[in-house]
């Protein structure tokens, strides 16, 4: 070009083979390619001078250039003020030169070397620098880097990269674009003497000369072309291979790439020639192309490969949706823009678009659409395009192509961590050679997709850098699956298979070389692409040009026009589209929706489709429709004249269509028995997805982050946001009334107990909302303990952001109140998204966690059903499967007939949109289809060749449908017209029509507004109400639900379905009008979301239907001229038929023989399998969504299971008959039933509704249309353009659409980003769109960057997404009621709910205190007598205390402990919010007192401090640790030299506070770390108290982890095995030993003089409330909760408290305080007995009696006992009670015996837990003591038997209680003197048990009690030797008779210590 002689070919001869080389490459099948232009295409050599080089080559040119064009001025930036700009200086002011620099010393960087500069102002000298040696060419000039990194030699800046600004700092002063090529001359080294010199020039020029010698010795040669051909293959070989496929599954091969392709020019094309591989009609994919890209020529400052395709501020370029700025890949077809737009940001040298020159402009002609009936559409390329002057409006002008070579030229951050990398983007010339390419091989009825472009782009640049980008993978490897990177695959999956791209050799490919080898391949297609290259000078030129063909009718046949313009080293280029059908596509694309739709409306409005209406009523030579229509003779009072036996034998299956229900009037007798209604539950598989929310919702309360507290919340409340849709806010509340949760509910709030009230919780997101929501997030606020849900519905529809301005004003709600920071900061509100097509809210900057998303599940795998599903689900992934099956008529199809009437309108009406026109087609097609399946009109017209097969079909089953049933089912046809005016008129015209022919009563036409209510005719309502047994005489139908079996036609309108769910009866949806502009995959998915289904898992027919099938006479000619003639046979080789197919028989019409491999194939279904994961067009099988019909009673009885019946026909024309094959039978349940699950009633639906309206099993009426349909799925019409796009799939199997850009508001990050693959999971699916998508800014997530953050994901956000009507309604609504019964299950408690035990009705009742008394009396308790009955529930299993007026009622039982506590008795009672609670409770109030919030984490640090006290009882010291965090160091004393523990503080008895606890409270606890009742802050009610956790030591670490802000005592490890017993007596002994020290501490430190607090709390770790009894009731004492801190201060206040031993509180029963046994019925509010549980203990008083350290069980009955024996006060307040939380989990009471020989539990009998002394026995390895406690308890009824059930003979007990068993009575005794024992006069016993004696237990005290001759004497001690001592000392020998054999020991080995006993009888 130019000047240039390059790209000559020398001979005609050699041009003519090279052409006829590459057209027969061009349409070749062979598999390996044939390198065309790299073998034939040549440079031409230059002259060279006597130095060698070429005539142009002087030292000025900037970068080897071959062209003469003159240089572009460069204007230099202006040097910064106060700068220095003197020559051979750096801008810093030093010295560069190397004259000054030769002696110095340089710091040189690795790597880095010194260069000498160029200065064109200091020729003589050179300027010192430094630059990284990767970016300088080897001795033979290659192998150098594009771009630049260098530092300054003179100030020692460093990271110089750009030569641009580097030049600027040594101030060269240039007037050119400065290159470093020119300017890096010499390397510069230091001589001998060290002095840096210049060394050697810089070889810029070997990778030339290399180049031109090898053309010039091909070119004097003289060989022909084949000899040429294979030396430079040879050639070419020798240097470098590659192949034009890579197999994914071959190891990676390390390609060694040529030293000449260094500096990043691409290599000339050569053509590939892969087979043919037709996927779909007139789509293909393509093979793959090599380009060795370089880097770019030159990045800009500024410019990184991540950020440039985001440097396109939206707010400068308006972009329609679909269309994108740089970096947005342009998605959504085609879209543009209509004016020019202004210049993008570009990363390279080649897109900068400086203003054109002035007086290059074009013209457009006038009356150019008028002339050429088109309008052309430009595509700005590479370069400034020219302004348009004249008729600009009718010419269009997009980015779009010049956004996807932007895009395209973006390298990812991925590819630059390294350093500089080798890897590089595709250059303009070949971006230009792929387009033409792609342009060249387009179908003449295909539209260009600038996706296939991309992707184009992307595999060309791919396999340039194999190597390179799988050198980059390597480390990838274990990156986790959120991040995926580029494939390595050369097989590029989604393009069209028959494209076919150059491959490209080892040459570069110059900008000269472009316009001849782009004008070469478009050779091939002749005039339909036609390239505008060496004969423009201009793109102004070129596109003048262009137009004046156009006008003068020269393009006729063209259908492309690539100007390429090559101006020096810059190409630029411009597509112009001249094709009719491609400028319309293109031109509607270029608006929005919503522009679309006014267009549609301005046009309808205008009067401008009046012609085309005209046009379309007029048959031509059959006359006009409106005439034939008013010579129809209809009486409409009369019913049509019947059949004669003269009519056509084509229209005699027709004539009954006349007998409408009205003119029927069906009789009782005349109904279906094949219709019924079941009321639907939740299907198992929705349960499951309720689960699993309810599952993530508890992961939230779990996690760490406090972000959610379930346990705070006492109820849920919820609000469910659906789109402005009547029919859908309908439908919503049909479920909710329906799904019962508002009867779940009811019980917790009054708005939910009518069902009128339900409108309360859904909400239409119109205008009106705004104050619905405001009134939500007051009553939130005002709320806290209420949870609330915002639901989300069809969460997809409106994503707009709230700041965006936008024309419609109901855009944006939803951001404006789900983003609001009201609603986003509550901590009680939780928002749930649900949507079926969720890939607009997955992107980079989504609020959503991928932690938080729920997919919904397949519900089969490998053709197991993995929840007893009754249905499958029949989705887009089964509609594409049908096209492909290979059956005659696939489920999904196109209407050749329609596609070829409205093309050859829309070429007649340039000017009208095609939705104009194809509305107006299809209802003219409706309305003669009418005309002729009525048979009101004469057979002299000939009707049917004005409508299409396809829909005379339809109109005939439709209207020969109700013919079939008795009852008049039919079924539904759908008509999809997304404008709102031309459904308006469609439904005018065909109601018009429907009218004219008497079809009134025949079937009902809809017209489906959004905005409006649903309308019915009321002879049709009344239908509906006799179907489903409706009594209400105002009933109308509401939703679209409620029409089943109605035979109607529903023309849904709206720019995009709104949730609308259908019935099950649909059985045609014809969206032939929807548009084919809108390319997103949320588009196209919720289109065809309209037939999704559910089909009848048992409904299984047979693949052949036999002599019974309903074929009907028109197969033969539907099958041979429909749809998918041309497809056919091609899918029958790809597609073998499945074993069983399923037969969808239309009435009147052919069979449907659909092949659904998926439910009937197992082969076909493991396939399939690999889809299930990916949403929503992958799912194949999740079942159907819960839709309902209205809540009516039905009353049908279930019929038993029976084949339907083939039916003869008398009939001419066979009519339709059903296939043999049996229905499941469903039985109704009628509304009054509620079932005691407390699921409610569900409400029958379409396939959306689990299939709730099923066929009865015996039918005598085999022909009813709605029985086959329920088990079928619909029929699908589409497009031909969409039909193509859907069904062509990628070499992996996934449909083509898949991979569009997911939704209008967002864009995808990059275009060097990896395919969907089949095998990706929905989990994989999403994290795919959050790496690779972003929003754009008119999105509503476009702002949730905080920090620099992109995940900034809400806390409390879910997203739960599925397949369209598959049941999400009904999961979320169970999930609500699941959430609510589980908070109220957390609000409960399980309570120990007993009565006490062991009360006498003939016990003397005397009243001793006032009922009111607040406090006891120390002298009234000392008369009260002492209880010593044990009456706690809990100790029902123990021996019973001998008590002198007591007599039990029965003779106890034998039973056992293990027993009792499994079988005690509880109830469930919600928790108060003066509660105690476990770990898992943490609300806000609470962090500070468990110090877990950060804030608080400070004050929970703890310390560990040893604590040492001497006991005279163990005769030794004990060491003790408190673990006490810092918030907790005020309640010890320190001392001030080390700072080590010396006691806790106590307060004086007269210290008060009403704020305070003086008592502390120790709680022992062991194995209850995480259910132990700790947390007392709700409980004291925020009172101060220390709270003091006695645990073991081994359980220090875990009790610490979990309650790090809790005092902690940690007991010595000699107590690790020790029971309860050996707890309580250490908290005893140290807090007495403590109270010591305080009295000493005050008195030394000369504090206030007053008696220091004696009292300690021993509470049990299961107390959960306290209550206290109100007796000013008029029933009788009543209980209210009260908190612990009320409790204690209460006991605490008692005036006379020092004086009690022990108080304690009442164990709480469910009789309440009506349970006191009193005889009087009056209260008694104290009393005098044993304690339990919840203690206050003075341990001044009580200091001489201790715990027994030893004891595992009934301690405290044995210290309350010795307790009173010592003449302490023991009082019970009355007025309080305990409830204790039963926890299955750890505690006191938990003992395994276990052998010495395994740690595993062994079953071990009580009979074994003793054994002889020194006998051969198998020891355990349990305590001593524990195992003669278990071994008295379960056999002392053979040890004493006189005692057995003998209340009156007790066993005499001295000093010690020990359980002997329920059946043994016992008396306890007290040997110390002056102790208070009850009377033993006349008393016989029946034993003695001596227990470790002391001192005070003689001989004299033992012969004061009587026994019974032959009792029993039991005697324990420590060791043998004692026992013989104690058995002496007591002389015992005199009255007790033993044997040798009566000496035992506990099963212990020797260095155990076990224990020893005797037994004797009495002499």
């Amino acid at each position: 070009m130019g000047n240039s002689n390059a790209g000559q070919l020398q001979t005609t001869r050699f041009e003519e083979v090279l052409h006829n080389s590459i057209e027969a490459s061009l349409r070749s099948n062979i598999v390996i390619p044939r390198p065309v232009f790299s073998q034939l295409y040549l440079e031409t050599e230059r002259p060279l001078t006597n130095d060698g080089r070429t005539e142009n080559d002087d030292e000025d040119d900037e970068d080897g250039s071959e062209s003469n064009s003159p240089t572009i001025p460069y204007q230099m930036k202006p040097t910064p003020e106060g700068c220095c700009t003197t020559d051979g200086f750096c801008q810093e002011g030093r010295d560069l030169r190397l004259s000054s620099l030769s002696a110095d010393s340089l710091d040189v960087p690795p790597g880095f070397v010194l260069v000498g500069v160029k200065s064109s102002s200091l020729p003589e000298t050179l300027l010192v620098c430094a630059v990284d040696h990767r970016f300088l060419p080897d001795e033979q000039g290659h192998n150098a880097l594009l771009g630049f990194s260098g530092n300054c030699m003179g100030c020692g800046e460093k990271g110089f990269r750009y030569f641009t600004e580097f030049s600027q700092h040594i101030n060269l002063k240039l007037s050119t674009q400065p290159k470093k090529q020119k300017h890096l001359k010499y390397h510069l080294y230091r001589n001998n003497q060290g002095v840096l010199v210049k060394g050697a020039p810089i070889c810029w020029r070997g990778h030339d000369g290399q180049m031109r010698r090898t053309s010039s010795t091909l070119k004097e040669s003289h060989v022909t072309s084949e000899e040429q051909t294979q030396n430079l293959a040879a050639h070419v070989q020798g240097v470098c291979t590659v192949e034009s496929r890579v197999d994914p599954a071959a190891p990676h091969v390390q390609t060694k790439l040529p030293q000449s392709l260094t500096n990043g020019n691409h290599t000339a094309p050569a053509v590939t020639q892969p087979p043919l591989h037709q996927s779909g009609p007139g789509r293909a994919t393509v093979p793959g192309i090599h380009v060795n890209a370089g880097p770019p020529k030159k990045r800009h400052k500024g410019w990184s490969p991540e950020t440039a395709a985001n440097s396109q501020s939206e707010s400068t370029l308006k972009m329609p949706p679909g269309s994108s700025s740089s970096g947005v890949i342009p998605s959504g077809g085609i879209n543009g823009t209509r004016s020019d737009c202004a210049a993008l940001p570009k990363p390279s040298q080649s897109l900068t678009t400086p203003p054109p020159p002035l007086g290059l402009s074009v013209t457009v002609p006038d009356q150019l659409l008028h002339t050429c009936r088109l309008q052309p559409v430009i595509f700005k390329g590479h370069g400034p395009l020219p302004p348009l002057t004249g008729n600009v409006s009718e010419v269009l002008v997009s980015t779009l192509l010049q956004s996807c070579y932007l895009s395209s030229q973006a390298l990812p951050r991925v590819y630059q961590h390294y350093g500089p990398s080798p890897i590089q983007p595709l250059s303009t010339e070949m971006q230009i050679l792929l387009t033409v390419y792609y342009l060249v091989q387009l179908g003449p009825e295909q539209v260009p997709l600038i996706e296939d472009l991309e992707r184009i782009f992307m595999r060309s640049w791919r396999e340039s850098h194999l190597s390179e980008i799988r050198q980059y993978q390597q480390p990838q490897a274990a990156t986790p699956g959120r991040h995926y990177i580029i494939e390595t695959s050369s097989s590029l999956p989604g393009l069209p298979q028959n494209l076919y791209l150059p491959n490209l050799s080892q040459q570069p490919l110059t900008p000269s070389q472009l316009p001849w080898l782009a004008q070469l391949a478009a050779s091939s297609c002749g005039e339909a692409v036609v390239v505008l290259g060496e004969q423009v000078r201009s793109l102004a030129q070129g596109l003048q040009q262009t137009l004046d063909q156009l006008m003068e009718g020269q393009l006729q046949n063209t259908k492309y026009v690539v100007i390429i313009v090559v101006l020096g080293q810059e190409t630029q280029s411009c597509v112009v589209v001249t094709g009719k059908r491609q400028c319309r596509a293109l031109a509607e694309s270029m608006l929005s929706p919503s522009e679309s739709l006014r267009e549609v409306n301005q046009q309808l409005t205008t009067g401008g489709a009046q012609e085309l209406i005209h046009h379309c009523n007029s048959l031509g030579q059959d006359g006009h429709m409106d005439s034939i229509l008013d010579s129809a003779t209809v009486d409409g009072g009369e019913t049509s004249p019947q059949l004669t036996g003269q009519e056509p034998s084509e229209d005699r299956g027709l004539k009954s269509t006349s007998n409408s229900p009205k003119e029927r009037a069906p009789s009782p007798k005349d109904t279906c028995s094949e219709y019924s209604v079941e009321w639907c539950e939740v299907r198992p598989i929705q349960l499951a997805v309720a689960r699993k929310l309810l599952s993530h919702v508890c992961a939230i309360a779990d996690s760490s982050t406090q972000n959610l507290d379930l346990g705070s919340f006492d109820r849920v409340s919820f609000l469910i946001l659906v789109p402005p849709s009547e029919v859908t806010f309908q439908q919503t509340l049909l479920h909710l009334r329906s799904s019962g949760v508002l009867q779940d509910f009811g019980g917790l709030d009054q708005k939910c107990r009518s069902p009128q009230k339900a409108e309360h919780y859904v909400v239409k997101v119109d205008q009106a909302a705004q104050v619905r929501i405001d009134s939500f997030i007051q009553e939130a606020q005002s709320n806290t303990y209420t949870l609330y849900i915002l639901v989300h519905d069809h969460a997809h529809w409106d994503i707009r952001s709230a700041s965006y301005s936008s024309s419609d004003p109901g855009l944006g709600l939803v951001d404006q109140l789900l983003n609001s920071r009201q609603v986003t900061d509550a901590q009680n509100i939780l928002i749930l998204h649900v949507t079926s097509f969720p890939f607009a809210l997955q992107t980079q900057h989504t609020r959503i966690s991928p932690y938080n998303e729920i997919h919904w599940p397949s519900a089969f795998s490998n053709d197991v059903d993995l929840y007893h599903e009754k249905t499958r689900y029949f989705g887009v992934s089964e509609l594409l499967e049908s096209t492909r099956s290979g059956s005659s008529l696939p489920l999904m199809r196109h209407d050749s007939s329609f596609e070829s009437m409205t093309s050859a309108l829309e070429e007649r009406f340039p000017k009208l949109h095609s939705a104009v026109i194809r509305t107006t087609v299809l209802i003219q097609h409706y309305c003669v289809a009418l005309m002729a399946a009525s048979c009101r009109i004469g057979s002299c017209h000939n009707l049917h060749k004005h409508t299409s097969v396809e829909t005379l079909e339809i109109v005939q089953s439709l209207i020969t449908a109700p013919q079939q049933c008795p009852a008049g089912h039919g079924h539904m046809v759908l008509l999809r017209i997304p404008s709102l005016a031309l459904a308006a008129w469609a439904h005018r015209k065909l109601s018009r029509v429907r009218r004219q022919l008497g079809l009134e009563e025949s079937f009902e036409i809809i017209l489906g507004n959004p905005n409006k209510a649903l309308s019915i005719g009321q002879s049709f309502i009344k239908q509906i109400k006799m179907w489903l047994q409706i009594q209400d005489s105002d009933w109308v139908p509401h939703t679209y639900l409620e029409l089943e079996a109605l035979p109607c036609i529903l023309i849904l309108s709206g720019a995009e379905p709104l949730g609308e769910s259908l019935p099950r009866s649909l059985k045609y949806c014809d969206l032939r009008v929807i548009s084919c502009s809108y390319l997103q995959r949320t588009t196209l998915e919720q289109e065809l979301g309209l037939a999704a289904y559910l089909v009848r898992h048992e409904s299984r027919l047979p693949h052949n239907p036999g002599p019974g099938s309903d074929l009907l006479e028109s197969d033969a000619e539907k099958l041979s001229s429909t749809d998918n003639e041309e497809e056919e046979g091609q899918e029958n080789d790809d597609s073998p038929l499945s074993s069983q197919q399923l037969q969808v028989c239309p009435e009147g019409g052919a069979v449907e023989t659909i092949s659904v491999q998926n439910i009937t194939s197992p082969k076909v279904q493991r396939g399939h399998a690999e889809l299930v994961q990916t949403p929503p067009i992958l799912y194949t099988q999740p079942p159907a969504q819960n839709q309902t019909h209205p809540q009516v009673p039905s009353h049908s009885q279930t019929q038993p299971v029976s084949k339907l019946q083939s039916q003869s026909q008398t009939q001419t024309q066979p009519t339709p008959q059903v296939s043999s094959q049996t229905f499941i039978p469903s039985s109704a349940q009628n509304t009054n039933s509620q079932p005691e699950t407390g699921q409610s009633h569900r409400q029958p639906s379409k396939s959306a509704s689990s299939g709730s309206l099923s066929p009865r099993s015996c039918s005598p009426h085999p022909n009813c249309s709605w029985v086959r349909g329920v088990s079928r799925p619909p029929s699908v019409l589409l497009p031909r353009a969409l039909y193509d796009i859907i069904t062509a799939s990628d070499s992996s199997g996934l449909p083509q659409c898949t991979s569009f850009l997911p939704h209008m508001s967002v864009a995808w990050a990059s275009s060097f980003r990896p395919l969907l693959t089949k095998m990706m999971t929905c989990t994989e699916q999403s994290l795919y769109y959050r790496q690779w998508s972003v929003p754009r800014s008119f999105h509503m997530d476009s702002n949730n960057l905080t920090g620099g953050r992109s995940d900034n994901f809400h806390p409390r956000r879910l997203l739960l997404s599925g397949p369209p009507q598959v049941g999400k309604t009904g999961a979320y609504l169970h999930f609500l009621g699941i959430l609510s019964r589980m908070l109220i299950r957390l609000m409960e408690v399980d309570i120990y709910d007993e009565e006490d035990i062991n009360w006498s009705e003939q016990s003397e009742a005397v009243q001793y205190q006032l009922s009111n008394a607040p406090w006891p009396s120390p002298d009234i308790m000392r008369t009260m007598p002492y209880d010593y009955t044990v009456h706690d529930p809990k100790y029902d299993d123990i021996s019973a205390v001998y008590c002198p007026g007591y007599r039990p009622d029965s003779e106890g039982s034998a039973v056992r402990q293990e027993d009792v506590y499994l079988r005690r008795r509880t109830t469930r009672i919600k928790l108060s919010k003066y509660a105690a609670h476990n770990t898992y409770h943490h609300c806000e109030q609470c962090h500070q007192y468990l110090g877990f919030n950060p804030r608080y984490q400070m004050y929970s640090e703890s310390s560990l401090h040893p604590f040492t006290f001497t006991h005279l009882l163990l005769g030794e010291e004990i060491q003790l640790y408190f673990i006490i965090p810092k918030s907790k160091e005020h309640y010890f004393s320190f001392s001030q030299s080390g700072g080590q523990l010396e006691g806790m503080r106590l307060p004086l008895s007269s210290d008060w506070s009403p704020d305070c606890i003086k008592s502390p409270i120790f709680t022992p606890t062991t194995g209850r770390h995480e259910h132990g009742l700790f947390n007392l802050y709700h409980a004291m009610d925020g009172a101060s108290h220390l709270h003091i956790l006695v645990v073991k030591e081994y359980e220090m670490a875990v009790y610490k982890k979990y309650w790090p802000n809790h005092v902690m005592l940690v007991l010595p490890t000699v107590f690790n095995a020790a029971g309860i017993g050996a707890a309580h007596f250490l908290i005893k002994e140290l807090s007495y030993h403590n109270l010591e020290l305080e009295r000493s501490r005050r008195l030394e430190g000369g504090g206030p003089v007053g008696e220091v607090w004696p009292f300690i709390i021993l509470t049990d770790d299961s107390c959960v409330m306290f209550n206290a009894v109100d007796l000013d009731t008029h029933n009788g004492p009543s209980e209210h909760a009260v908190s612990l801190k009320q409790v204690l201060q209460h006991l605490e206040a008692c005036p006379d408290l020092v004086q009690f031993g022990l108080c304690g509180i009442r164990k709480w029963s469910s009789s309440g305080a009506k349970g006191q046994r009193a005889e009087n019925k009056q209260w008694v509010p104290f009393s005098r007995g044993h304690l339990h549980d919840f203690l206050l203990l003075n341990v001044d008083r009580s200091q001489n009696i201790q715990y027994d350290q030893n004891r595992f069980t009934c301690h405290d009955v044995d210290f309350s006992l010795r307790l009173h024996s010592a003449g302490l006060l023991v009082c019970r307040f009355n007025n309080f009670s305990v409830m204790k939380k039963q926890i299955a989990i750890g505690g006191y009471r938990t003992f395994i015996i276990k052998t010495k020989v395994t740690d595993v539990p062994t079953s071990v009998g009580p009979s074994q837990y003793v054994c002889a002394p020194d006998s051969k026995h198998l020891f355990l390895a349990s305590p001593a003591q524990l195992l003669l406690e278990k071994y008295l308890q379960h056999t002392s009824h053979k040890l004493f038997p006189f005692s057995c059930r003998n209340y009156i003979r007790p066993v005499l007990s001295v000093d010690c209680y020990l359980n002997l068993g329920p059946e043994v009575t016992v008396c306890f005794v007290s040997s110390r003197p002056h102790s208070v024992n009850i009377s033993t006069t006349g008393m016989l016993f029946s034993g003695l048990l001596l227990c470790f004696t002391d001192s005070f237990v003689t001989a004299n005290f033992l012969k004061k009690f009587t026994f019974l001759k032959g009792a029993t004497l039991c005697v324990i001690s420590a060791d043998r030797s004692s026992l013989r001592q104690t058995v002496s000392r007591l002389e015992l020998e005199e009255e007790w008779r033993f044997r040798l054999s009566d000496e035992f020991q506990t099963a212990n080995a020797k260095e155990d210590r076990p224990l020893f006993f005797l037994t004797g009888k009495h002499i």
